[in-house]
């Protein structure tokens, strides 16, 4: 039987509490009740980290991120996914969300792959690893290896956000989601971060979102179980990334024609 397909959907970063609020009502009346069939988790960071400019902004912090996350939460009866960005954060954040997620940058970091599969196995979560630009499928078996000192392979997911060669541009291999469920429990694709274009415009990300749907497509043709997709009201206006993240009017379209895509395939 063909495991459920995975939405991961919200914005790049908290921005406010509001916009948290909205964007959960919009996940739960717009996208679970018209696709019960589907598994998602409203996603949403308190700290951007990784910023291309020192003023970039960059989140409520974790407390007020993770209390924010934790009401959506439970008032919408939402699964929750959001990133940690230091070792001593994975158990604060284990104890709010349903998958606990470890950006690209620190991929290699043993300290943040112990302590997040140490975490997610006292509460029952799922450690999501975001495959690093500057690594390839195949050395993601070393990052599980880490991983499963604590936890085991189904409760690891793995991601690709494509590969960057240092000429502004990222490239997916669609190899990549065949090698890395060898070792881990899903394979998800970030459809947003993949069409980015890093340091484009000197202090900020670029990006063309004409090419996320289809490449979403070819990533479910190439065994991808899960989407990752940011996602904003307004794009243009975002606080983080506002050339990746995929329009809030337009996911539910999206979503249509990739499930009705993996069920057919």
């Amino acid at each position: 039987m063909k495991s459920k397909l995975t939405f991961f959907v919200g914005p790049c970063v908290i921005e406010s509490h509001d916009q948290i609020m909205y964007i959960a009502d919009f996940l739960k009346e717009e996208l679970k009740h018209t696709f019960p069939q589907i598994d998602f988790y409203l996603k949403g960071s308190f700290d951007k980290a990784n910023r291309s400019s020192i003023s970039s902004f960059r989140g409520p912090g974790i407390d007020e991120g993770l209390k924010i996350l934790e009401e959506a939460k439970k008032q919408f009866q939402l699964k929750t996914i959001t990133d940690f960005h230091l070792p001593n954060q994975a158990e604060a954040v284990a104890q709010v969300v349903d998958v606990i997620q470890i950006p690209a940058f620190l991929c290699r970091q043993t300290d943040m792959i112990v302590e997040g599969a140490k975490f997610a196995k006292k509460y029952k979560r799922i450690l999501k690893v975001k495959k690093g630009q500057f690594v390839s499928p195949k050395e993601m078996e070393n990052v599980a290896k880490k991983a499963f000192t604590h936890i085991t392979k189904e409760q690891l997911y793995l991601t690709e956000r494509g590969t960057f060669f240092g000429y502004n541009n990222l490239v997916v291999d669609m190899t990549s989601f065949q090698i890395m469920e060898e070792f881990a429990g899903k394979v998800i694709f970030d459809a947003t971060h993949s069409v980015q274009m890093p340091g484009q415009k000197g202090t900020m990300s670029g990006g063309k979102t004409e090419f996320t749907h289809r490449l979403a497509l070819a990533a479910i043709a190439a065994g991808a179980q899960g989407i990752f997709i940011e996602t904003h009201q307004q794009p243009k206006h975002a606080l983080s990334d506002p050339a990746t993240q995929y329009p809030l009017n337009n996911v539910a379209h999206l979503i249509k024609n990739l499930n009705t895509f993996y069920q057919g395939f």
